[in-house]
């Protein structure tokens, strides 16, 4: 029996046969398949807009990271060489190098250059095709329908998932069997059955208890050993859950908590779980008594009933192709957000009340971003809302070189609510407005965005027609 809180019993605690499957390096081993690379030894990365310095790097193959000493999301310009040349990125290096008592960096060595501009002739950058990884991604699904019905089998997101196989173990195996052993035999299956069908390896986090053990066994096991495969339970949270090295490594935790935990003299998942659920619950709310339940492996949720989280607001953000310097040019871009979010906003049946902006400055300015936001008066008025962020960004913007735009509604109710004054008179204009964008609403829908636009949009620095083409912000693909 596990020595813990006597709040916990896990004598009632859920016993489900989990799996949590995770696809290796996604984007990266799909354009490996496809180009007939080994997703494994190939030195690959997939980057959007890698024609500039900027570029975004969404996904990378074990070989790049390792061989880089990189994460999957980074920029081409922190990279230890340039994308166009494949050359050594001797500024890249300085900025970090060692340096001596007399604060003078150490020059790379002959082998260390030769090393990555070696294998950076090696290495595949292509840009992403987020229509393929969609399609590979309900292929990889119908393949996991051979071993559950999709009702057991709840996707987290593109490239992983949980399944629920407690109705399938007994159908494929012996009922005499341990059900560990029957779950990490039909675990192998369904690895084996994903690679035949689409050349992508993928790992396994598995458990005889509940989604966050099996999350756990995945992200911090499974992903090191051989077979790609590891199995938790609650039996072995001593061994393994206590023992996470960091408090970041643990599911629901960023840096941000980390550090209001190690305020409360919490520097480990071994702390988190010993400590005091009121205390946790005095810094956090219902939130910490969460987090010392997770950290002694108790999850009540299943696959079954997901968490949908409430929508407490709409936008939309994108990074520019290039430096806009040109004040007109972005004010364009910041219209055309507007209007997409807007009719995001009219899709839903909603109206704002607040108005956010968020405008980033390219990395040669060197200075903060601005961050701004509004209350206004109930609406999805496409005009005001247009209105209103761009008075806040003439009002916050004094020059300089944008690269990142963001718009956001917040403050969020339904399109019935009206405000009215007893000093308001009927606004002709307003309303014949309202019905020209009410039929504009109606094409789009059926016809698509790019159905009616403006002729702003054949302007130079206009991004709207560009934008209407990706998915998921970056480009489909073919």
């Amino acid at each position: 029996m596990i020595e813990i809180d006597p709040l916990i019993d896990y004598s009632k605690e859920q016993r489900r046969a989990i799996a949590f499957i995770d696809m290796k390096s996604f984007y990266a081993s799909v354009e490996c398949v496809e180009r007939g690379l080994n997703p494994l030894s190939t030195s690959l990365c997939v980057m959007s807009g890698a024609d500039n310095s900027a570029g975004l790097i969404l996904a990378s193959s074990p070989t790049f990271k390792k061989v880089f000493g990189k994460d999957n999301v980074g920029r081409s310009r922190d990279l230890p060489f340039y994308t166009h040349n494949r050359k050594f990125n001797y500024q890249n290096y300085y900025r970090t190098a060692p340096r001596d008592w007399l604060n003078k960096a150490t020059p790379p060595s002959k082998s260390e250059v030769a090393f990555i501009e070696s294998w950076a002739k090696r290495t595949e950058i292509v840009p992403p095709r987020m229509s393929k990884y969609i399609e590979k991604n309900i292929e990889i699904q119908h393949a996991i329908q051979n071993f559950a019905s999709p009702e057991d089998i709840f996707w987290y997101s593109i490239d992983e998932g949980f399944v629920d196989l407690t109705s399938s173990l007994n159908y494929f195996y012996d009922k005499a069997l341990p059900a560990e052993v029957k779950l990490d035999r039909l675990s192998r299956e369904i690895q084996l059955a994903i690679l035949n069908q689409t050349g992508i390896y993928s790992t396994v986090g598995m458990s005889i208890g509940n989604p966050l053990l099996a999350k756990l066994a995945l992200d911090n096991e499974a992903k090191h050993n051989s077979n790609m495969r590891a199995f938790w339970t609650y039996e072995s949270i001593p061994d393994k859950v206590w023992k996470i090295k960091s408090l970041t490594d643990f599911w629901g935790i960023n840096t941000r908590t980390e550090k209001r935990l190690n305020k409360l003299g919490i520097k480990s998942v071994y702390d988190l779980a010993h400590c005091s659920p009121a205390l946790l619950k005095k810094e956090f709310g219902v939130v910490g008594v969460q987090l010392f339940f997770h950290a002694n492996g108790v999850d009540e949720s299943t696959v079954y009933e997901p968490y949908h989280a409430k929508s407490k607001s709409i936008g939309n953000s994108q990074v520019l192709p290039k430096d806009y310097a040109d004040q007109t040019q972005i004010e364009l871009v910041i219209k055309e957000m507007t209007e997409q979010v807007s009719i995001r906003l009219r899709k839903a049946k909603k109206q704002t009340t607040v108005v956010s902006l968020y405008v980033g400055y390219a990395y040669s300015e060197n200075k903060r971003g601005l961050h701004i936001q509004k209350k206004i008066e109930v609406t999805n008025s496409i005009a005001v809302l247009s209105d209103q962020i761009m008075s806040l960004f003439r009002a916050g913007y004094s020059g300089g070189s944008v690269r990142r735009l963001g718009i956001s509604f917040g403050g969020l109710c339904s399109e019935e609510v009206k405000l009215i004054s007893l000093f308001d008179t009927f606004d002709k204009k307003a309303a014949k407005t309202e019905t020209l964008q009410g039929a504009i609403d109606e094409i789009r829908n059926q016809y698509g965005f790019l159905a009616l636009q403006k002729a702003t949009s054949l302007l130079d620095g206009s991004r709207v027609v560009a934008r209407s083409k990706l998915v998921g912000g970056h480009s489909a693909g073919g």
